[in-house]
């Protein structure tokens, strides 16, 4: 995906421009004599093919035919190990061959021995857990819980829980089950989806979990959505931070949980997750094996644009992540201390494992590179697939490795390469290996089953997290109550921080959890404990003035920013009062520049906002900041979307009690209560409606009025102009309406013109459509995209655009494919029927032609000066280079290594294959608005949209009506219409010069 507009050149005409001699299809091309098949390595030999960082080796502790095709694992609590295997991938989805695999070490010496099939006949298994004597497991659609009741190794219960998870890619099934602090069950919904329910119970209410994880009570088995939305792999730190990753982006932060923001619904939040990790997130990684031959031709006959499928990696076959998968956070003791915490991701494409090393920055993490040009494990086998991780009883990392002789997923092989590959090669074949230290010693197999309770007690303190987690969950499924008193001590007097805060949690779901143990936590010496405590107080404080009170004063005086940020969230599920909400505006002061304090703050105001809002009003100090306005406006904002009456009257007194030399600040607070209103599609005069002299409308007259005069002013910065635009957006439609008219004007800066052209698509009426239809001529293809945006923003202007169709005032050719197909399926199906009449001469799948045609411009010289001013009139909407433009598509930095026929390829036929990142989506609000872009973020309160020039509309999903993928890339075709060859030449060649 290079280019997402276009400017004028004289076109192609691909009927006459075919070459005279055309070329044989890929089809019937021969590869096999550069496709040999790759032999595998004896399980006897594997260790051999390892590299491995320094002071670190791999052994092997199951192999062939104790486990084939390994993809998860969970220890018991006596150290056996549950294996899924998932013989069935990737194409037999109906064979139903995958396993739950159970692994015995029987003598002790590290090595697994004897194997026994524990469930069997399942489909597409990919996540197993440990619980109550049994596993559940995750085997799409389902989750299912299975127990052997009579010790033979087989289990002979097997029973259907959750039902609703997507199949729909073999590679985005439910993964990554863990168990978490709060004594659930944590898992990775994954790129499939899920509408989920309870199985067995048809009158049991969905949830759904497009964009987000999930996490279920073993006990209860109530299920409930989480932030997250990796592919294959989710982990936890010892102090309870999420991790997730995916194919080209090993390791992001989760920084919020779902059901804070849930609770507001008028709060628009970010995506909660960020990558992390300062080489970017497909960054370099270096293998130790051979690049498969296959992968050589795909990606050779991908940058010719002789089958399709993205390019990567500046056109290389290998060398950056394409596959990560299984992210783990190292929470051992084996290995040196300095190791603990380390994060480890597979790339299973590339044969090896990353790490990373975590540092906090602020309340985020910056996760760093630690080996230089190598990795901490990589094998010279090319059959090493390591899919998961899993943090062990002997405190060693174990690698799960799939051994397979292809992984990739079978619909990016191109059926000229796949027709010489066995893609169920290995189904036979698996490997499970642990990474240990120098000198490491085999420790004694855990007996924790039989332990009493007082000795699970104590192993809440343990060095290694995997006996911490095993002890917190055997006390949760015990519910003996006769642990309490041990927890109350190890809570308060442990020497360990890690034991200090299970002690808390284990209280926790055994109902045992005081306001006094609370309240000793929150001061403890260690901010982690404190951080959970604050968690813990949401339920326990509200019942109790001193822990409140304690709540309340820690508020005032915590310096550590993730104990803030965790006050931020828990404060809000407190009932209101006072004290509360002077601690929400204490901390609120604190750091009112940071988004995710903020975006805490805002989510603890579902409730309203007033005293919060009044009391920082108040503070001239904290008004006076920039930081300090753009907080108070974000507040005003969220007044003016949920519309209550005592918010709304705080803000509108704010404005009337400032003082002139305050104007800018009352001003931004109209724009937020104003936009918050437009938001729910009302406006500012829905709150002023009995209050005529207003100070707000005064504001609000001074604030149209300046800037009906700098849009109009043509010496005026372009900058302040679309900001002025803006600005009539917020007033009444026809005031606002005859001034964007004027400013759509071929003679104004084009900046100018996108601004105007974006808020007529804001604007009501069906005036709209005639205005844009008439200027429709005289606008360049770059204004012509947000002209079809704002054209199509409301169903009201589709008849006047299907007339103009009609009437032959409009071409149906001068359409994007994206917006031909949001005609063929809006919802009217008068107007539907219209559309397929009117636009059945719209022919796509003619890009191939296209490609052919202006092949030729690759034997043209062409001049990168000319194809950098073409780049920035074409493709900056939508790319960024060199500083110029928007980083919404493909990253091109790396294009010069993709190779001419690449840049051709993605340049004309966008859609050949279309990355779902860049899927273009069609939403539709409650009043009828249409807006179209790529799903940039996903909560549980919004969707944000994102398309050209960095455009983004944040819609709150009690505001949406619909939301549908069109199929089509954000990147239109048509660029041939309106480039020559030459322009393409000199495109080309700007690219390639880029560093």
């Amino acid at each position: 995906m290079v280019a997402c507009t276009v400017f004028w050149q004289t076109p192609i005409n691909v009927n006459t421009a075919q070459a005279a001699d055309a070329p044989k299809t890929i089809e019937d091309e021969d590869f096999s004599a550069e496709l040999p098949r790759i032999p595998f390595v004896e399980s006897r030999d594997a260790v051999g093919t390892f590299v491995v960082a320094p002071g670190f080796h791999v052994e092997l502790t199951a192999a062939e035919p104790l486990v084939e095709d390994p993809i998860a694992l969970a220890f018991d609590e006596n150290g056996r190990l549950f294996v899924v295997e998932m013989q069935d991938y990737s194409e037999d989805a109906e064979g139903r061959l995958g396993k739950v695999r159970l692994l015995t070490d029987t003598d002790g010496d590290g090595r697994f021995d004897t194997s026994t099939v524990f469930a069997d006949n399942l489909s597409w298994p990919t996540a197993v857990i440990c619980y109550d004597g049994g596993v559940f497991i995750g085997a799409a659609p389902d989750i299912l819980f299975c127990k052997d009741n009579d010790g033979d190794g087989h289990a002979d219960v097997t029973q259907k829980v959750f039902t609703g998870f997507g199949r729909s890619n073999v590679q985005g099934l439910l993964n990554s089950f863990a168990w978490g602090l709060d004594n659930r069950i944590h898992g990775a919904t994954s790129s499939a989806g899920a509408t989920v329910r309870r199985a067995n119970d048809e009158k049991a209410k969905p949830v759904v979990l497009s964009g987000r994880d999930f996490a279920f009570d073993p006990r209860t088995l109530a299920l409930s959505p989480t932030s997250g939305g990796g592919q294959y792999g989710m982990s936890f730190d010892k102090w309870g931070h999420k991790y997730v990753c995916s194919n080209s982006d090993h390791i992001q932060r989760v920084m919020f949980e779902d059901r804070y923001v849930a609770r507001n619904p008028y709060l628009a939040a970010p995506s909660p997750r960020i990558s992390i990790a300062p080489d970017g997130p497909a960054a370099e990684i270096y293998r130790a094996s051979p690049v498969e031959p296959w992968r050589v031709v795909r990606t050779r006959l991908r940058v010719a644009g002789k089958v399709p499928g993205p390019i990567e990696g500046g056109g290389r076959a290998s060398g950056y992540f394409t596959g990560a998968t299984g992210i783990t956070i190292y929470r051992g003791d084996a290995w040196p201390a300095e190791w603990d915490g380390l994060a480890v991701m597979g790339d299973a494409c590339t044969n090896l494992a990353h790490r990373k090393r975590l540092e906090p920055n602020g309340v985020e993490s910056i996760a760093r590179r630690i080996d230089k040009e190598s990795e901490f494990v990589a094998s010279k086998d090319d059959w090493f697939r390591p899919v998961q991780f899993a943090n062990a009883p002997d405190g060693t990392l174990y690698i799960a490795d799939m051994y397979r002789e292809v992984i990739e997923h079978p619909a990016s092989l191109p059926p000229v390469i796949k027709r010489h590959l066995d893609l169920t090669s290995g189904r036979d074949r698996g490997r499970v290996y642990r990474v240990v230290p120098e000198g490491f010693k085999q420790r004694a197999l855990p007996r924790l089953r039989e332990a009493p309770t007082a000795e699970l007690v104590e192993t809440l303190a343990h060095a290694n997290g995997w006996h911490r987690e095993t002890a917190a969950r055997l006390l949760y499924q015990r519910r003996d109550g006769q642990a309490v008193p041990a927890l109350e001590k190890l809570a308060a007097e442990s020497p360990s921080p890690g034991g200090r805060m299970h002690a808390l949690y284990a209280l926790a779901g055994l109902d045992a959890l005081t306001p006094a143990a609370v309240s000793t936590a929150l001061a403890d010496k260690h901010s982690r404990v404190r951080e959970h405590a604050v968690r813990h107080a949401e339920k326990v404080a509200q019942d109790s003035p001193a822990a409140c009170e304690k709540l309340f004063e820690l508020a005032k005086s915590e310096q550590d920013p993730h104990v803030r940020y965790q006050l931020l969230f828990s404060l809000g599920e407190l009932d209101g009062n006072a004290a509360r909400d002077e601690a929400l505006a204490a901390l609120a002061r604190r750091e009112p520049a940071n988004r995710w304090m903020q975006l805490a703050l805002l989510s603890s105001l579902g409730g309203g906002i007033e005293a919060v809002f009044n009391d920082l009003v108040r503070d001239e100090a904290f008004r006076a900041s920039e930081p300090g306005k753009s907080s108070l406006a974000a507040i005003a904002l969220q007044a003016g979307s949920a519309g209550k009456p005592q918010d709304v009257k705080a803000v509108l007194a704010a404005i009337e009690a400032l003082p002139e030399a305050e104007q800018e600040l009352a001003g931004q607070l109209v724009r937020g209560l104003t936009e918050g209103a437009a938001r729910q599609g009302a406006s500012l005069e829905r709150y002023l409606s009995d209050q005529p002299n207003s100070k707000a409308r005064q504001v609000m007259a001074t604030l149209l009025a300046t800037a009906q005069a700098t849009a109009r002013d043509a010496d005026r910065p372009a900058a302040a102009r679309v900001q002025a635009i803006n600005t009539l957006s917020l007033g009444p439609a026809v005031d606002a309406v005859p001034i964007l008219q004027g400013l759509i004007d071929s003679r104004q800066p084009q900046e100018v013109q996108l601004a105007a052209l974006m808020a007529l698509g804001r604007a009501e009426g069906g005036a709209v459509a005639k205005i844009l239809i008439d200027a429709w001529p005289t606008l360049s293809p770059r204004l012509r995209s947000q002209a079809a945006e704002s054209l199509l923003a409301r169903a009201d202007r589709i008849p006047i655009l299907l007339d103009a169709i009609e009437a032959e005032r409009f071409k149906p050719s001068e359409l994007e494919p994206a917006r031909v197909q949001q005609l063929l399926n809006q919802p009217d199906a008068t107007q539907r029927a219209r559309a397929a009449k009117l636009l059945a001469s719209v022919k796509p799948g003619r890009r191939q032609e296209v490609v052919d045609a202006y092949r030729p411009a690759l034997a043209l010289s062409g001049d990168a000066a000319a194809g950098k001013r073409h780049f920035q009139k074409v493709c900056a909407a939508c790319h960024r280079v060199e500083g110029v433009g928007h980083e919404i598509g493909a990253n091109l930095a790396a294009m010069k290594n993709r190779g001419p026929e690449a840049i051709l390829v993605n340049v004309l036929d966008p859609n050949r294959e279309v990355n779902p990142q860049f899927v273009n989506y069609t939403l539709t609000t409650v009043d009828g608005r249409i807006l179209t872009g790529m799903v940039d973020a996903e909560t549980a309160t919004s969707v944000t949209l994102r398309r050209a020039e960095g455009v983004t509309d944040t819609v709150l999903r009690v505001n949406i009506e619909e939301l549908m993928a069109s199929g089509q890339s954000l990147m239109p075709e048509g660029l041939d219409q309106q480039l020559d060859r030459q322009a393409i030449a000199d495109l080309i060649a700007y690219l390639m010069s880029l560093p």
